[in-house]
């Protein structure tokens, strides 16, 4: 590892026990900064209602840590909405917003548009398939963001079992996104998790930021957070352990083409000669080739976007 990743590893990585929500309440009251939490969420009836209770419990009634509470559907056809809005968040559908630009799938694309439907200060992003969700997740990244004016973005980490085996998830993080960062962005070698889904920073920086439209979005704001604000402005904060719904395989490929393109495009901004990943399954006449499109386009930075500079204004 670089040297400056070791003296970053030490001066930047906590522990949400470093920080107690009655130091966070305080230090946001002194700073007058507004906080804002956003799950995307697609199908996600059975775990999302439990988290957005538990952070309105915890971090809005208990203590006044959280402002805002935002869950942006992408097309669930379950009860995601209903049962998200019941459990006392606000629920706003992604096509809702910004309509003159037609949405395409993905978590990227969710988490970009959400800018607009926001007012936190702080942006706190949360998957919506967690299960034990603990609040600490959302206290542990916002609360560098809180108590330190030089940090500007802030990531989860924890532990990530694969059923009963510890340490076993993470699976595109090991085999994908850990090998790129440390031949590539080698500064950004000691992130723990870098594509994990909980991350805090601020919106000063994320509306200047682009945002891939799929699954290679947490890749793409870290290396971005990273040339935009410097090493030293990032961080990461262990939470303990994640426990959330595992993808097959194929579904992983898939996701890591995603992350190798956003990788590749920040390397060169060259032209990909196929956005294409085939993968195979067996039918009853042997392996069939399955080909499927790799995420490529990515939204402008919120900056340049006249309804979120006309929304800023008013």
């Amino acid at each position: 590892m670089l040297e400056e990743a070791e003296h970053w590893l030490s001066r930047r990585s906590w522990s949400v026990a470093d920080r107690p929500l009655d130091l966070l309440v305080a230090a946001k009251r002194a700073s007058n900064t507004s906080v804002s939490v956003v799950l995307p969420a697609l199908d996600e009836e059975g775990t999302v209602g439990e988290i957005v209770a538990e952070i309105r419990r915890a971090l809005m009634e208990e203590v006044p840590l959280v402002d805002e509470l935002v869950v942006i559907d992408s097309g669930s056809t379950d009860r995601t909405a209903e049962v998200a809005s019941a459990a006392g968040a606000k629920v706003v559908h992604r096509d809702e917003i910004l309509p003159r630009v037609a949405p395409v799938p993905g978590k990227g694309e969710v988490l970009w548009r959400s800018l607009l439907v926001t007012g936190g200060d702080v942006v706190a992003f949360v998957d919506a398939d967690l299960r034990e969700f603990s609040a600490d997740f959302v206290s542990g990244i916002v609360g560098p963001l809180l108590t330190d004016p030089d940090v500007a973005f802030v990531k989860a980490m924890y532990d990530r079992p694969l059923g009963e085996a510890a340490g076993q998830g993470g699976r595109v993080t090991e085999l994908m996104a850990r090998p790129l960062l440390n031949m590539h962005w080698p500064r950004l070698a000691g992130f723990v998790q870098p594509l994990g889904g909980e991350y805090a920073a601020r919106r000063s920086l994320l509306e200047r930021l682009p945002f891939p439209v799929g699954y290679g979005v947490e890749l793409g704001l870290l290396v971005d957070a990273l040339h935009t604000v410097g090493l030293d402005a990032l961080a990461q904060v262990d939470v303990g352990v994640r426990r959330h719904r595992h993808q097959d395989g194929r579904a992983l490929g898939r996701m890591a083409a995603a992350i190798y393109r956003t990788a590749q495009l920040r390397l060169a901004r060259g032209h990909l000669l196929r956005p294409e990943l085939t993968q195979f399954e067996r039918g009853e006449q042997g392996f069939v080739p399955r080909t499927y499109a790799v995420d490529t386009e990515e939204r402008p930075p919120m900056t340049d976007i006249a309804e979120y500079a006309h929304r800023r204004v008013a």
